[in-house]
């Protein structure tokens, strides 16, 4: 089956949906993004991941291309056209089409949107989940504002590399201070020896995942003491337990950072009680 794409207001084959060449997402990465996970054709986080769409485009100053309502059908609508199962759904939103110039374009410019779908691989996180995966330290090289889910991501993609060509899942993004930021496109958390749970708060310097912010929830429900507060490499690699956290995988356990086991090197009991409580209550819809 030929899968299906959104594109400003059209439903098109995936091999036949384009841009122009003038959108301003292509000409300067102006624009943002979200990513819905799929649980048995359901959206999760929904509300939440729109609510966040919402403010990176207040902070960029870009309009809804379409009112919440009709957002909702489509993201829906690609879902089952794609007869996505268990997946992701990912919408884009740019300033829109107008003739290359760093101002803002007239204010009669349409915001543009784009919409696709896939299929998650769930013997790759299973697999991923069951052993725990390997993460290195590097510095973070992005932008200031990284509460904003911008299309920017070039210094992500060179780090995610970097990661990959170190054997590794993931990479650490580490600040001037010497205190990790987040992943290249996950959350960081550690355990540290008391069983307290440790993640960076959130502000500018990470982006606020969803999936974060559910977990601090089930932390909560699950009567586990959360510190929200920067860790060094250092810290995390004596710590009990270390994982990620995103919406295409939910939660990941880190079992070596830079080489170095994390506590016995295998998924921690914390680490999997957090992922199952996360499933009672993140919201489908």
């Amino acid at each position: 089956m030929s899968r299906i794409a959104y594109v400003n207001g059209r439903y098109l084959r995936h091999a036949e949906a384009s841009v122009h060449i003038e959108d301003r997402g292509y000409q300067f990465a102006d624009g943002i993004y979200e990513v819905c996970g799929v649980r048995g054709g359901m959206l999760m986080d929904e509300t939440l991941h729109l609510e966040r769409m919402q403010r990176s485009l207040g902070e960029l100053r870009i309009a809804l291309p379409v009112k919440l309502p009709a957002l909702r059908h489509i993201l829906r609508e690609v879902v089952a056209r794609n007869r996505i199962k268990n997946g992701m759904v990912y919408f884009q939103i740019t300033r829109g089409v107008a003739p290359r110039d760093h101002p803002f374009p007239s204010a009669a410019t349409r915001p543009a949107l784009v919409v696709t779908a896939k299929r998650l691989n769930e013997a790759r996180v299973a697999i991923a989940v069951e052993k725990g995966v390997a993460v290195v330290t590097m510095p973070d090289l992005r932008w200031a504002r990284r509460d904003i889910k911008s299309v920017a991501l070039l210094p992500n993609i060179l780090a995610k590399q970097a990661a990959r060509e170190a054997g590794a899942y993931e990479a650490w993004l580490v600040d001037a201070e010497g205190y990790v930021t987040e992943g290249s496109s996950t959350n960081a958390w550690i355990v540290d020896a008391e069983g307290r749970l440790v993640t960076r708060p959130a502000g500018p310097d990470i982006l606020n995942g969803v999936t974060r912010r559910v977990l601090l929830e089930a932390a909560k429900r699950e009567g586990i003491e959360v510190i929200e507060r920067a860790f060094t490499p250092e810290e995390a690699k004596t710590s009990r337990e270390a994982f990620i956290s995103a919406s295409s995988a939910v939660l990941i356990p880190v079992v070596r950072i830079d080489g170095e086991p994390v506590g016995n090197a295998a998924p921690g009991s914390t680490t999997l009680r957090l992922r199952d409580a996360y499933r009672q209550i993140g919201e489908l819809s």
